[in-house]
């Protein structure tokens, strides 16, 4: 089911991301947008893998769609977007058009049981307490047959530390120390508050153990395809993927 996903896993994919990345906190508009662009062909390929249909007018919840920026790249897909977001502040920060959008914990999701068709989540489990209780609440108000796409950013990847990397090596309370020493500020990602030490290991336990949902697959979202093996691999993983998108189908 990943094979038109594999197909645009290329090299140069790879680092036209990472360079948009650096526009992350100067520019979100610039960066979210190309991810915006570049999750949808991921999901929609994701969708049709499984299901042999488009996404044209299924109904796609995104858990932690912040301001709502992926909101244009799914409706040009034919999908109906929903975004969930519990910060009222963040989902208005980019002054963009809220109304697709409900305010909400993705670990109590206030969305009916099997009422979605796709749910989605984008690096935002490693910025919850009980990330699995997210995910099981994902596969909950997903219908049976239908998929969620769960990506999220590793501890001891590269990004694990958000900006007060590649210090959270050393621990995420000193690195987040060091960033507020050198920048005068919080960083916006605070340790043990809004940023936790996820791991690949988790998430595929996790997946490979629930009674909701049957997993389909397990990628580095970033990764080009000749690098994908490394999931794979214990323990060199944890450093390797960075961002790991677990597809399940719902039961």
């Amino acid at each position: 089911m990943t094979a038109a996903v594999a197909r645009r896993a290329t090299l140069a994919r790879s680092v036209s991301l990472i360079r948009e990345f650096g526009y992350e906190q100067s520019d979100p508009a610039r960066f979210y947008g190309t991810l915006a662009d570049d999750t949808a062909r991921m999901v929609d390929d994701l969708w049709r893998g499984a299901t042999d249909t488009t996404l044209d007018g299924r109904t796609v919840l995104d858990v932690g769609g912040g301001p709502g920026y992926f909101a244009d790249a799914f409706a040009a897909a034919g999908a109906t977007y929903v975004s969930v977001e519990p910060d009222a502040g963040e989902m208005h920060a980019a002054g963009l058009d809220a109304r697709g959008s409900v305010r909400g914990s993705g670990t109590a999701l206030p969305f009916r049981t099997n009422s979605v068709d796709l749910c989605l989540s984008s690096n935002v489990a490693e910025h919850v307490a009980r990330p699995w209780d997210l995910a099981e609440e994902m596969l909950r108000v997903t219908r049976p047959g239908g998929i969620v796409v769960l990506s999220y950013t590793l501890w001891w990847g590269p990004f694990g530390g958000h900006e007060t990397g590649p210090w959270h090596v050393l621990g995420g309370e000193y690195a987040a120390r060091r960033y507020a020493r050198v920048h005068g500020r919080e960083p916006k990602n605070r340790f043990g508050a809004s940023l936790f030490p996820i791991r690949a290991s988790h998430g595929l336990r996790w997946a490979r153990t629930t009674s909701s949902g049957e997993l389909l697959a397990a990628f580095p979202r970033y990764h080009p395809r000749w690098a994908w093996w490394s999931v794979r691999v214990p323990a060199f993983r944890e450093a390797a993927v960075s961002n790991l998108v677990l597809v399940l189908r719902a039961r």
